[in-house]
């Protein structure tokens, strides 16, 4: 008996968003009806989300892929012969031979697309708790010691030393620390974090997993935002397969070394994404941001020392254990060192995850990796950074992806999103959005946060109208001065980045004739 031909479809929530269930139930019912011996493994994507639902079949040539797929297309895939990778009209060839994906450093995102995201099994036969391996045959200050040697900084979008944090809780004094992961990813234009928890959650167990063992923590967290049902599923079971393993438990590895695990999720709160105001709701109060200091590496959950860290920074520590320091430092330019896991959405033809060494172009992600904008028309405005980045020019394109080149231009890295506007957006309106967004979003605590984003939208609304225009600009240059200045956290302290990047950049967007007033109809 031959056997069985291994497909594989993605269990992504953006593939199954276009019909990726509906696929696989495809395959398996014509399989079935000739009488084909298939199994169907539901891998992560591969991030080439304009071709998804994208399959790939495992032939004796190694893995073809076909994409999009819908299911009324199976049928005559299986009559064309996919099944051993033959011609037809949607196949795109070797998966390893496609230009999106060559054109990248997968570091990170070496699995995701390529394994079967639950399977211990499988994530040990590519390398997988290599990286816990070391950290177990080394102190604590020594994996730190790695880390900071390797440059990475925190991928949530403050882009701090995690080294720095990780020595500040090892050497703390106490007898309870915490890991906690920042899976609130709430960033207009992001998803990298959702597709690593959904394709690799072995991945960021582990990392957690050395981090605890590196500052002597026994318990952590994974704060998870709502909205991610699937990855909630795929943690969930991916923890408990970890625990039956060993991999978590009384006994990491058999070690003797304790850490436990657990998902808390989150209720929608955007504010949730800034490290104090997620401890607060961590300990079932009212997400409200805490005044610094003290510093959450110091007096963090319960008030002991805690490492707060994004999904990617996490994410990233195995490879640095398994590889090595300078290995990963290798990779990148200047102070931004390793990779970035870039995520390219918005007004583009070809949108998804890319994962890059720091250093590439913005023009050349959106251009020659994006193809430009869907709509055909030009480029006009780019956000790099989420809602509270800055909104570059089509000139400003050259910058490289580096934290502190874009700082140069007053931008930001963020978490790596970028989100893409043709000519026909209006950069007024987006100025307003992000004040209205703020507004709605603010913990509340400070007033230059609270009170003035409601009093940015209204500033907007009346240079818009054309209502004492120089006059109400004056004062919008004045607010966005003092929210940046007086702002307790990133919340409000960030908000005037897309304000002012939109009013100095595309003026002609604030100095617009007023909309005539429609005459009222006549009774």
């Amino acid at each position: 008996m031959s056997a069985a031909i291994r497909i594989f479809v993605p269990i992504d929530a953006a593939a199954l968003s276009v019909g990726a269930e509906a696929v696989a139930q495809a395959i398996a019912r014509e399989a079935q009806a000739r009488g084909t011996a298939v199994e169907i493994i539901r891998n992560g994507s591969r991030g080439m989300l304009w071709l998804e639902p994208m399959i790939e079949v495992e032939t004796a040539q190694g893995r073809i892929a076909y994409g999009p797929v819908m299911p009324k297309d199976v049928a005559a895939l299986f009559e064309a012969g996919f099944q051993t990778g033959s011609a037809h009209k949607l196949r795109l060839g070797p998966v390893g031979e496609l230009d999106w994906l060559k054109r990248q450093q997968r570091l990170t995102f070496e699995r995701v697309g390529v394994t079967d995201p639950l399977s211990l099994a499988d994530y040990r036969a590519h390398d997988g708790l290599k990286g816990l391996e070391k950290a177990l045959s080394l102190t604590g200050g020594e994996i730190v010691e790695e880390v900071r040697e390797s440059g990475l900084r925190g991928r949530g979008g403050a882009g701090f030393p995690t080294g720095i944090k990780w020595k500040t809780v090892h050497d703390a004094r106490a007898e309870q620390k915490y890991i906690v992961c920042n899976a609130d990813e709430g960033d207009s234009g992001t998803f990298a974090d959702r597709m690593l928890m959904e394709g690799d959650p072995f991945l960021l167990i582990e990392g957690m997993t050395i981090a605890a063992i590196a500052v002597g923590a026994t318990k952590g967290y994974i704060y998870l935002r709502s909205e991610y049902p699937h990855a909630h599923k795929a943690l969930q079971r991916a923890i408990l397969k970890a625990r039956n393993a060993g991999v978590l438990g009384a006994s990491v590895l058999g070690s003797g070394k304790a850490f436990e695990l657990e998902v808390r999720l989150g209720a929608g709160a955007y504010i949730c994404g800034e490290e104090t105001s997620l401890l607060e709701s961590l300990e079932g109060n009212r997400a409200i941001v805490r005044a610094k200091p003290p510093i959450p590496a110091l007096q963090g959950l319960f008030g002991k020392p805690t490492i707060v860290n994004n999904v990617l920074s996490f994410a990233a520590v195995p490879w640095i254990l398994t590889h090595g320091a300078k290995a990963y430092a290798d990779y990148g330019m200047g102070r931004s060192r390793g990779t970035l896991p870039v995520q390219l959405g918005g007004n583009i033809k070809r949108g998804g995850l890319i994962e890059l060494a720091f250093g590439i172009s913005l023009r050349e992600i959106i251009e020659d990796m994006g193809g430009g904008t869907l709509s055909g028309r030009p480029i006009r405005a780019v956000q790099v950074g989420g809602p509270l980045g800055a909104y570059l020019t089509e000139k400003q394109l050259d910058t490289p992806m580096d934290y502190e080149a874009l700082a140069g231009i007053r931008a930001m890295l963020g978490h790596g999103g970028i989100v893409v506007f043709d000519d026909s957006v209006d950069m007024a309106k987006q100025a307003r959005f992000a004040f209205e967004f703020c507004a709605k979003e603010s913990c509340g605590k400070c007033t230059p946060c609270r009170i003035g984003a409601t009093r940015g939208v209204e500033l907007v609304d009346k240079i818009i109208a054309g209502t004492e225009r120089p006059k109400n600009l004056a004062v919008l240059r004045d607010l966005n001065k003092l929210m940046t200045d007086a702002s307790l956290c990133a919340m409000g302290g960030l908000t005037p980045m897309p304000v002012m990047s939109a009013l100095n950049h595309f003026f002609e967007d604030f100095d617009r004739p007023p909309a005539p007033k429609l005459p009222l109809a006549a009774e």
